[in-house]
């Protein structure tokens, strides 16, 4: 089965198939043996090329949160028909939704504003953090939503963008 992950702005492509004793990896030029199990006591284990882990996970919607090795990360699992439109600059990444419930802090950004792909477009607080929220591709801002000190809920439209026009 095959997969696609961020970490980061970094994309991870890999696929996993069944075997007797758990799942292979299959990565570009290698397979290797992993399972991951849950003891009684709720610790998780992650088995990677019979080299047994420690490891912490926990999930939020698409978000995987992964303590392994005194290391923590954050995955986002990409459902493979957004990244087909997303290569095709379609409307995948046009909607930029708030992660957390929070308020807004700043905007850097107004309708009619081209942008660029990691550029900041605003920054948001939720339980005393800060988060900024950066542009997922190029184009024009459409509409920002919210204006500083307004409050939303997760999953809220924060901005819409629309593709740069290409010139001919």
């Amino acid at each position: 089965m095959h997969h696609a992950f961020k970490l980061g702005d970094a994309e991870h492509n890999l696929e996993l198939s069944r075997s007797a004793d758990g799942y292979r990896l299959h990565l570009a030029d290698r397979t290797l043996p992993i399972d991951l199990k849950t003891g009684a006591d709720g610790r998780a284990w992650l088995t990677l090329d019979g080299e047994h882990h420690e490891v912490v996970i926990a999930t939020r919607g698409d978000d995987v949160f992964v303590h392994f090795d005194g290391e923590a990360y954050q995955l986002r699992y990409e459902h493979p028909l957004k990244r087909l439109a997303a290569a095709g600059l379609g409307s995948a990444e046009d909607r930029v939704l708030a992660p957390m419930p929070g308020s807004i802090v700043s905007v850097s950004v107004k309708a009619g504003d081209a942008v660029t792909k990691g550029q900041i477009l605003l920054v948001m607080e939720s339980m005393k953090m800060e988060t900024t929220i950066a542009a997922p591709r190029d184009g024009v801002i459409e509409a920002v939503t919210y204006d500083k000190g307004q409050t939303f809920d997760r999953d809220a439209l924060l901005l819409s963008l629309v593709a740069i026009e290409k010139k001919k």
